[in-house]
């Protein structure tokens, strides 16, 4: 049987070593830290207004708006065709252009093709509505 594994001694904590390693640790934070100072809501997440109390006084009727800001969200909130110029992914290309190519014109008979109703047509269709009254009913 083999001998029992005897746990290795600890060497005590070198206070200095670790404050070395802490402060290694926060220089490379303040490296890859950048401090933001201007501070903007991201326009492509849906805000939830909440509405101010009925009895309470208006104290925010001063207030300016900042029209660069009002910009952005109104802007977010238009359709991708109004947006960009040309589709931004693959699923967009389906649909993009949604004008029609050739104007419609009803009278030209080469594209136009009305329903039309002979005397059979017109027997047939009372036929199956009568049909399907009398299935309902029973």
């Amino acid at each position: 049987m083999a001998a029992a594994k005897q746990p290795k001694e600890k060497h005590p904590v070198d206070i200095v070593h670790q404050n070395a390693i802490h402060v290694e640790t926060i220089k490379k934070e303040n490296r890859s830290q950048r401090l933001y100072t201007k501070f903007s809501i991201n326009p492509y997440k849906r805000l939830h207004v909440l509405t101010d109390k009925p009895m309470a006084s208006p104290t925010h009727d001063n207030i300016e708006e900042d029209p660069a800001f009002l910009k952005i969200i109104h802007r977010a909130c238009l359709e991708p065709t109004k947006k960009y110029t040309h589709p931004q992914t693959e699923s967009q290309e389906i649909g993009w252009t949604s004008r029609p190519l050739i104007v419609s014109d009803r009278s030209d008979r080469r594209l136009n093709w009305p329903r039309q109703n002979s005397e059979i047509t017109k027997y047939m269709d009372a036929a199956w509505r009568l049909k399907e009254q009398t299935q309902n009913l029973g």
